[in-house]
């Protein structure tokens, strides 16, 4: 054990000093919504890819992997990501279809993690997201895949100084 490097990392800080306020009794009832706002928040704070998100996924076995990938949308299948159905994500989707998305702006303190079962949409759908791609050049891509999370649980957790942290918890079919 290093302790110079343990004091290091405790003396850095968890947070910004100036944090919004968040009160889950104003929250709309449509966590999605709540997204929404939070995203428009964000941007409006200069928070860098507020659309960039950490998908956690297994594979049959339990061996969990995660990286960053680019939300796409939400609407009522759910929340859209891709990738290629032959990446490793890919594999471990079709073996296990569940996962869980995390965003995280240190700016704001917020974080809103969404986990559920994932499904995959058309082959249309896919193929306009690829279409869609920045530098996309009108190649197609047939392994190229669009799924939705249809999230079990959306979970909004915003950062307080005092460590009174709030979580805002919907479970599937609205607020707890």
């Amino acid at each position: 054990m290093n302790p110079n490097f343990r004091r290091m990392l405790r003396a850095l800080p968890d947070f910004p000093e100036a944090l919004p306020d968040f009160d889950p009794d104003t929250a709309p009832a449509d966590p999605a919504e709540l997204f929404r706002l939070w995203l428009e928040e964000a941007l409006a704070a200069g928070v860098p890819q507020p659309h960039a998100f950490s998908l956690a996924t297994a594979d049959a076995a339990g061996n969990l992997s995660s990286r960053m990938l680019i939300l796409k949308d939400i609407d009522d299948d759910g929340w859209h990501f891709a990738t290629s159905r032959s990446s490793r994500k890919g594999r471990e989707l079709e073996q296990n279809p569940r996962a869980a998305m995390n965003f995280y702006w240190y700016a704001l303190g917020r974080q809103i993690r969404v986990a559920g079962d994932v499904v995959q949409l058309s082959a249309e759908a896919s193929a306009r997201d690829w279409d869609e791609r920045p530098g996309a050049d009108g190649s197609e891509n047939p392994l190229w895949q669009l799924y939705a999370l249809a999230p079990r649980e959306v979970e909004f957790w915003q950062a307080d100084p005092g460590n009174r942290h709030i979580r805002h918890r919907y479970p599937t079919g609205g607020p707890e």
